[in-house]
């Protein structure tokens, strides 16, 4: 019964971790997939407009 015992935790983490990516992979794409993509650009775009800009004597 030992093996039982050492073969589970391996076992759980295991169906864990593949439920994990399975969830991942279909949460990609699909009708919210533009609204994402429109979030992120907006970061980026907001994340670049404050960062500060260099003069010409600057280096």
């Amino acid at each position: 019964m030992e093996y039982v015992s050492a073969l589970l935790p391996p076992v759980v983490m295991a169906v864990f971790f593949t439920g994990l990516v399975v969830t991942i992979v279909k949460s990609q794409g699909g009708a919210n997939k533009a609204k994402e993509d429109a979030a992120v650009d907006a970061a980026i775009a907001r994340a670049e407009a404050a960062r500060p800009t260099r003069g010409p004597g600057d280096a």
